[in-house]
This record gives C-alpha cells, sequence and structure tokens, in this order.
C-alpha cells in the first residue's frame, strides 16, 4: 500500500514508517501536522492515511477535523484515526459521510501489529474498523434517541460489533450464539431502523451510522 502518516510523535512516527517499510509498504510521507497531512495527501494521493487525532498547534482535534476536510477534497480517501483519546463529535460527522474506507483505533488498546495491519488493509479496501472502545463512547453518546428505542439489548450488541466490522460468523462466536440466530437479528435491526433491501446501499454500514446519526 501507498501511505501517508501524520503523527506528531516523532518516536511514534519514525516507528510507525520503520514498522510499514519492513511489511513492504510505501510510505510516501511521515508528517507532524494537519497542514502537512493536507499537502502531503494532495501531492501524493495514498492509498490510505494513518493520522493522529491530537496535533499542533492545539493538540485538541486538528487531526481529525483535518480528515473530515480532506474526504471532502478528495472523496474515497482512506483514513485510519489512530489515537489515545475518543473524540466524539467530530467521529460521528466523519462517520456519517457514508463513504466508508474509515477506522478508529487506539493506540493503548492495539496489542498485536498484526492486528493493526489487518485494520489498515481492511480500511484501504473501503471498510470501516472501530475499536470496540470508540463504539461505546460513540453509542453511548446517542442511546437515549428515538430512532434506536425499539432496538432490544440483543440487538444493540449485534449492532456494535458490526461496528467494529465483524462478519455474522464473528458476532455468532463472540455472543455465543448460532450463525442463523445473528442473520435475525441483523434482519429486525435493519426493519426497526428503516432500512429495507437495497443494491445500491451498504445496509451494515448504514445501520451504524443511522445508530451514530440519531
Amino acid at each position: 500500500m501507498r501511505i501517508v502518516i501524520a503523527e506528531d510523535s516523532t518516536i511514534l512516527r519514525q516507528g510507525l514508517v520503520e514498522l510499514l517499510q519492513l511489511r513492504g509498504h510505501e510510505v510516501l510521507a511521515a508528517v507532524k501536522d494537519a497542514e502537512q497531512l493536507r499537502a502531503a495527501v494532495a501531492e501524493h494521493r495514498p492509498d490510505v492515511s494513518i493520522v493522529d487525532i491530537r496535533m499542533p498547534p492545539t493538540f485538541t482535534d486538528e487531526g481529525l477535523r483535518a480528515v473530515i476536510a480532506l474526504r471532502k477534497e478528495h472523496p474515497g480517501l482512506a483514513v485510519l484515526l489512530f489515537s489515545q483519546y475518543v473524540e466524539t463529535r467530530y467521529a460521528a460527522e466523519l462517520l456519517a459521510d457514508r463513504a466508508g474506507g474509515v477506522g478508529y483505533l487506539l493506540k493503548d488498546r492495539v496489542a498485536e501489529v498484526s492486528d493493526f495491519l489487518d485494520a489498515l488493509r481492511r480500511v484501504a479496501e473501503g471498510e470501516t474498523v472501530l475499536d470496540p472502545e470508540v463504539v461505546s463512547q460513540l453509542f453511548g453518546s446517542t442511546r437515549r434517541t428515538d430512532a434506536l428505542a425499539g432496538l432490544t439489548q440483543r440487538e444493540r450488541d449485534v449492532l456494535g460489533l458490526m461496528a467494529e466490522g465483524r462478519s455474522n460468523a464473528a458476532i455468532a462466536s463472540a455472543l455465543f450464539l448460532s450463525p442463523g440466530s445473528v442473520e435475525k437479528y441483523v434482519t429486525s435491526l435493519f426493519g426497526k431502523l428503516g432500512l429495507p433491501p437495497s443494491d445500491g446501499d451498504n445496509r451494515r454500514v448504514l445501520a451504524v451510522l443511522r445508530y451514530l446519526e440519531s
């Protein structure tokens, strides 16, 4: 993959560069702030960008806001947010564009290099990959909405695992259910969220976004 990295920590930035290069990926640019990120993406048009959320000058949400702007300027740009923090407001806005190719992992919770690389690959291929803690906090901020009032707790559990990018088989394993039961829960929550079958839309992604947008 062709990759751009935006990370203000010199040690972590260089570590990511070496890790990715050792795995055969091409790091096109490794920058330390949002302005340099926007310039690097415009110049190189990477397959995927790895972006920290808190960068200079205020170390609040510069990286996340830059990503939202970049995905408007470059439709289809794949981005993996890699941060120590969960920023619910702008994260929900990012996911609401429904374009896919978005990931959000927490640095302290990535236990295996292989998990990080797998998430990066999936994001580059257009999937949505979220850390469970990100899902929990995003869902917590919208838990009291009318649109989700009809979901049972089990349907919420299934939807949470869908938001992590898990397949029906993986959801069945995590919740100790049969694949057929998971399929029934998925079909039920699609109906309750008003998502009929469609050739043009990915209902799994739309279900998660409906939750976050409510």
